[in-house]
């Protein structure tokens, strides 16, 4: 059984030039570029569908 998507996520969306900003309610993250824009991440990502929406607002095209 797959522990998650929480690592692979992190690399994607840090090679796009994002960082950790702070945690947000629970055990989500936020993110942030340069650019101002915000995206939520969490810590217990084991769904492919959500890990792929994240991606895709991160500007992402790679996919699970």
């Amino acid at each position: 059984m797959p522990e998650g998507f929480y690592k692979e996520v992190c690399k994607e969306i840090k090679a796009l030039g994002f960082f950790y900003k702070e945690n947000a309610k629970g055990s989500h993250e936020k993110w942030q570029n340069d650019a101002g824009r915000i995206i939520l991440v969490p810590r217990n990502l084991k769904s492919r569908h959500t890990t792929n929406g994240i991606l895709k607002d991160a500007g992402c095209d790679k996919r699970f």
